[in-house]
């Protein structure tokens, strides 16, 4: 079984299971992720890679993070996810990514990502739930953070933090590489 059918299987019985445990219908959980009812039951049934915004979306709404909905290895408490483990959910011909590095449930979702973007690419997010808080340390490059319309510049070494409930995109407007880790805290649903 390849990598991305384990993980189309993992979200496809994870998302039932937190739906479940919510005790969210179909039509519950597609108005809360602002997806279809249709989507839903095709993720549910293991018949579509649903993109990374769908995922992040379904995630937001369930309170569980997309490390939880993508774990196919439920297990101990100490969870030790090898380098050739981390999930890579975007990327672009050029050579941008993220990687989804850990995760866990304390006492929301709480994610650590690793991103590449190439000169002149970015990637836009929409805006999580409120009290989402992302932080943010550039290891490689600079960062151009726009939260909600407002450009920031965050150069090698330097760390920005900031509520994720807006709108908001990372860019490289440089001519190098930008390397960066990325924490998501997102409270728990109420």
């Amino acid at each position: 079984m390849s990598d991305l059918d384990l993980l189309t299987q993992s979200l496809a019985r994870n998302v039932k299971r937190w739906r479940a445990e919510r005790g969210f219908t179909l039509e519950t959980l597609a108005a809360r992720a602002g997806v279809s009812r249709g989507m839903l039951i095709q993720i549910e049934q293991a018949r579509t890679n649903p993109s990374i915004g769908t995922v992040v979306k379904i995630g937001d709404a369930l309170g569980a993070s997309i490390t939880t909905l993508l774990d196919y290895e439920q297990g101990p408490e100490v969870r030790i996810v090898p380098a050739d483990q981390a999930v890579r959910l975007w990327h672009t011909d050029a050579g941008s990514y993220n990687r989804l590095l850990a995760g866990a449930e304390a006492p929301g979702p709480l994610e650590m990502w690793d991103w590449r973007l190439m000169p002149g690419e970015g990637s836009s997010s929409d805006p999580h739930p409120a009290g989402t808080v992302e932080l943010i340390h550039v290891t490689a490059g600079e960062l151009t953070l726009t939260v909600d319309g407002a450009r920031h510049r965050v150069p090698t070494g330097a760390s920005v933090t900031f509520e994720a409930g807006v709108p908001h995109t990372y860019g490289n407007d440089g001519g190098e590489p930008l390397d960066m880790v990325m924490a998501v805290s997102v409270p728990p649903v109420r």
